[in-house]
């Protein structure tokens, strides 16, 4: 069928009504079959921003190149180096640097003044609660608390040497800015791996604070037992300045057991 020059004015001018007349109508006369300018419009614009914001996100993950401003760095330990002119700290350096409950003994007991023969004769005769076994007391409970906190020490610089590479390798890959390292798997991998060595780092100093409150009841001790010391001692004075008059008009008795 051909289209005359009459018919196709009036095709033109059809479609141009159809667009332009009114925002919402029906094409081609069928009721059900809606054209709206303004929605599609809207529609597309919509379509736009979203897929401007998918652009965005995904540049940000895959590609997010500026990590490098919140590197730190991570202070290595110094290894302990104690002298030993004479044999007083036999160990002590290899207790301070490695795991080894051994050499932690072994420096201790060369470091400390031991408890004699003829002072564990002595302290036989004594009862539990008296000056001298509260002193040994403290003595042995030194004599177990500080050699575990010489080899929580070297535990701990041991441990932060083996775990250098670990933690090198871990903020390489949370620093690159590279497709591979920034996929949504890849950051769950290295939040796991970050709170891994978190925990153990936490696990680590956990030990470290048990021996500091190891050491603290040690020291509280020496503390309580010298204030314990002096009340007794004020006590004794007061008793014996009751029953002994020292006043200068009755001489005759002399007290040899006195404690200023």
């Amino acid at each position: 069928m051909k289209i005359t020059q009459r018919n196709r004015k009036w095709v033109i001018c059809s479609a141009a009504l159809v667009l332009t007349a009114t925002p919402s109508f029906a094409l081609f006369g069928i009721g059900d079959i809606v054209f709206d300018p303004t929605s599609y419009a809207s529609l597309v614009s919509q379509l736009t921003t979203l897929e401007t914001q998918y652009n965005m996100l995904k540049n940000n993950i895959e590609h997010f190149s500026f990590k490098q401003q919140w590197q730190t760095v991570l202070n290595t330990m110094k290894n302990a180096n104690v002298r030993n002119m004479f044999g007083e700290t036999s160990g002590m350096t290899t207790a301070l640097n490695t795991n080894s409950p051994a050499a932690s003994s072994t420096a201790w007991t060369a470091a400390t003044v031991p408890v004699n023969g003829t002072t564990t004769t002595y302290l036989a005769g004594q009862t539990p609660g008296s000056t001298q076994l509260s002193e040994l007391a403290m003595v042995e409970a030194s004599d177990s608390v500080s050699p575990d906190c010489l080899t929580a020490v070297g535990q701990y610089r041991g441990a932060r040497t083996q775990s250098a590479t670990a933690n090198s390798s871990l903020t390489s890959e949370e620093l690159d800015g590279g497709t591979a390292t920034n996929s949504e798997v890849e950051q769950l991998n290295l939040l796991n791996a970050a709170q891994a060595q978190k925990m153990s780092e936490m696990q680590s100093q956990g030990v470290m604070q048990a021996c500091l409150a190891s050491e603290m009841a040690v020291s509280n001790m020496q503390q309580r037992n010298a204030t314990a010391l002096d009340l007794n001692t004020a006590a004794y004075v007061a008793q014996q300045r009751t029953a002994n008059d020292t006043s200068a008009a009755n001489e005759s008795n002399t007290w040899d057991s006195y404690l200023p």
